[in-house]
């Protein structure tokens, strides 16, 4: 596993021991940059699901200001903060060890919202709805985010989810990727 593009480009990323995680492939984090980027000038990044940290880290790499790292399991907070080291990102980056249900209540309480989100759960339609429903509610997508949600390829996730809107839905052999913005025409005129 590595960096795939930006200044950290070629750096070799470890990946987290054991099967309890599944990292995203060079390709299909290739892919995904290439359809949301591929390049940031600033901007604020939330891993939700962090694991070995590799997509939190790419969007650093590629140019986004800062990037929160959350992941339930010690094992991948202790790789998530040896990757940030080995890459002299530490002073972008926050990780947290947090479930995600918590770790949105915590961050929404510091009324902070984010250019991207990337969501990369076991592959469990039913968590990233509800995710993806409390991101909605609590209107933690900056206007001109985006939500990218990783997921198994047999997987269809709505259209809409409140005020977010699916703009994109691509498959790589037995992984999708899905992504949602803020549909602005829907929140009304002021």
């Amino acid at each position: 596993m590595r960096v795939v593009s930006g200044d950290l480009k070629g750096r070799i990323l470890k990946a987290v021991p054991g099967t309890s995680t599944r990292p995203t492939t060079d390709k299909v984090k290739e892919s995904l940059f290439n359809m949301i980027g591929p390049y940031f000038s600033g901007g604020i990044g939330l891993d939700l699901f962090a694991g070995s940290g590799g997509l939190g880290i790419e969007a650093l790499s590629r140019g986004l200001e800062k990037v929160i790292f959350v992941d339930r399991e010690g094992k991948a907070i202790h790789i998530v903060n040896e990757n940030l080291k080995s890459c002299g990102l530490e002073d972008r980056a926050e990780v947290y060890r947090n479930d995600a249900v918590r770790a949105l209540k915590a961050i929404q309480k510091r009324n902070l919202t984010f250019n991207y989100i990337f969501l990369d759960p076991p592959y469990k339609k039913q968590q990233l709805v509800k995710l993806l429903e409390m991101i909605e509610k609590e209107k933690l997508i900056h206007e001109e985010g985006l939500i990218v949600c990783e997921h198994a390829s047999d997987i269809q996730l709505p259209d809409r989810i409140g005020v977010l809107k699916q703009a994109r839905n691509e498959k790589y052999g037995i992984i999708g990727i899905t992504l949602y913005k803020l549909d602005v025409q829907d929140e009304g005129e002021v």
